[in-house]
């Protein structure tokens, strides 16, 4: 055996030891790496989570403020003001007077009841749906359905407040911006989520203009970032669709908890 062969088949194999240390170190900074940016992404996916949900529940916090000074600071003034023309003891020149104090006052409960839905904090959201449908009157230019599948039942009450509210956009939405003669919304209870299908044959929106500058005057899908906000804190999926002259159709679905039969008294208890 020549003698130059003797040192070469001796540092062959350190060689070879020694790439494979350095591709099982790469290998294994490349796991480390992906593991790192892995926990990073669901990091600031948390933290997005919970500055979204801060967000919505100091809106919420605001909305009770604003009811309870429309409901106990305007509503008595009003209130009080009609007292005092009532005391002039002219009708004839202050009936007009109460009557517009009247409608006022009407108006005030009315916001107020809308900021801070009693009928959901009372007695849940099923019962809350049906209140709501009921705002809207049978007469008027709009015909609204609301209709609850499955076995309507209670959730935790910070999620009955974000699905009351993303059906309320929705209404609201259909109500202001589509023009429409019929809205349809239906609500199902499934067994661990819960679904909203909404309907309407209005002027419908451009999906392609969503998330573009909107121009003066035209309509883009008002109502969605805060619908996806709210779909967003309850990490739920929406998908909408929807055509100039046609109407407009949202699907949502939510994986919430629903409170189970023997949970409900201290639920109940809790609110009193």
């Amino acid at each position: 055996m020549n003698n130059w062969l003797i040192p070469v088949m001796l540092a062959t194999p350190v060689l070879l030891l020694l790439a494979l240390g350095i591709v099982a170190f790469v290998l294994r900074y490349q796991r480390r790496l992906l593991r790192q940016q892995e926990q990073l992404r669901q990091v600031r996916e948390m933290a997005q989570q919970q500055a979204l949900e801060a967000a919505l529940l100091a809106q919420e916090d605001e909305r009770r403020r604003i009811a309870a000074d429309l409901h106990d600071g305007v509503g008595t003034t009003l209130a009080i003001v009609k007292l005092h023309l009532s005391s002039l003891g002219h009708p004839s020149l202050t009936q007009e007077a109460s009557s517009l104090l009247d409608q006022a006052i009407t108006e005030v409960r009315r916001i107020s009841r809308n900021l801070l839905p009693a009928a959901l904090q009372k007695f849940g959201l099923p019962f809350a749906l049906d209140a709501l449908a009921r705002t809207v009157p049978t007469d008027g230019p709009t015909h609204l359905n609301i209709e609850q599948r499955g076995q309507p039942r209670r959730l935790d009450p910070h999620y009955e407040l974000i699905v009351y509210r993303v059906v309320q956009e929705l209404l609201g939405n259909g109500l202001q911006h589509a023009h429409a003669d019929k809205i349809d919304i239906i609500v199902d209870f499934g067994t661990d989520t819960l679904s909203l299908h909404y309907t309407d044959n209005g002027i419908g929106f451009d999906t392609s203009k969503i998330d573009t500058q909107p121009l003066s005057g035209a309509r883009t899908g008002h109502g969605l970032t805060n619908l996806r906000s709210r779909v967003a804190v309850l990490q739920g999926t929406l998908r909408y669709q929807s055509e100039m002259g046609v109407g407009s159709q949202v699907w949502i679905s939510l994986p919430v908890p629903y409170i189970t039969a023997s949970q409900i008294p201290a639920l109940i208890s809790s609110l009193l």
